[in-house]
């Protein structure tokens, strides 16, 4: 076979006659005229129309991607929408960060500055991750002057002026909308001291005798509980309609962080435990968007 198409092209413009004899039988011989220079050319024609056809159906149809990979601006724009989801995503880290300090710094008593400055996120350090809460004395400690017992708060001036009625009745209504009010007092007792911001005293002080339970003011979240210089054993509970109550110097915490109570639910026990603190009570906060409110006003007759 290789000898006769070597015979065959050897001359490809010449014409060449082929025989076709059919053997074992008696038939006549058939034979052909052929030109080799024309049957290359159109194999040329059909490898080159053949790989005509493959480009066109790599370039022009989805076969481009199985066998090419997805193109450069298609890569591009895969980029730019990974960028902007990190972005967004490390914004909202961020911002979660912020507000985890800013509750951090809320309950422990950490913020010195009541100035405009408490209302910056920036003016509050994150959090760090592997510091290791502060173990609470074994002793009682030495009781401390009352009028020390101030806890920070923002300014009550970014209230609006006092006597506003379209205010008071705003903040009405924010009060049903997030809590059933009058409520109960969390623990009982005999009040002690009461909401002073001329003071810096943003709490409502009920003396009780220790051991005494310390009860939810509405159905909510713990968002804190653990042991803190000035408040000891204290825990934060978050409600519905931005409000967060907190309960200091608890001889025992009942509830873990991530627990969900109900209203008059038992959170603790009353003690006397905190640097700041003068004898068996219970530091009652109540805050509305990061604003401390009086808690006088929601609990019947306190």
């Amino acid at each position: 076979m290789t000898d006769f198409l070597r015979d065959l092209f050897s001359r490809p413009g010449a014409s060449r006659t082929v025989i076709l004899l059919e053997p074992d039988t008696m038939s006549t011989p058939r034979q052909y005229e052929v030109r080799p220079g024309l049957a290359l050319y159109a194999a040329v024609i059909g490898v080159v129309v053949l790989g005509a056809l493959v480009v066109a159906a790599v370039v022009l149809t989805p076969l481009r991607g199985l066998i090419l990979g997805p193109g450069t601006g298609e890569l591009r724009g895969v980029a730019e929408a990974n960028a902007r989801r990190a972005a967004a995503l490390e914004d909202s880290l961020a911002l979660q960060y912020q507000q985890i300090a800013q509750l951090r710094a809320i309950i422990t008593g950490e913020i010195d500055d009541l100035g405009d400055d408490v209302l910056d996120p920036s003016a509050f350090a994150l959090p760090d991750p592997g510091a290791v809460a502060p173990e609470a004395p074994s002793e009682a400690s030495p009781a401390v002057d009352q009028g020390d017992h101030a806890q920070p708060a923002l300014p009550l001036s970014t209230l609006g002026p006092a006597g506003d009625a379209e205010r008071d009745v705003r903040a009405a209504q924010a009060y049903l909308d997030g809590l059933r009010v009058p409520a109960l007092p969390p623990v009982d007792g005999v009040v002690s001291r009461g909401f002073d911001a001329g003071r810096g005293h943003f709490a409502l002080d009920l003396a009780a005798t220790e051991g005494s339970p310390v009860r939810a003011l509405a159905d909510g979240h713990v968002v804190f509980a653990d042991w803190t210089h000035a408040g000891g054993h204290t825990i934060a509970v978050q409600h519905p309609g931005g409000y967060l109550s907190i309960y200091k110097h608890n001889s025992r915490l009942l509830k873990r962080v991530g627990e969900r109570v109900r209203v008059r639910e038992a959170v603790a026990l009353s003690g006397n435990t905190g640097e700041i603190t003068s004898g068996p009570h219970l530091h009652f906060e109540v805050w509305r968007d990061g604003l401390a409110q009086d808690p006088a006003a929601l609990l019947v007759a306190p």
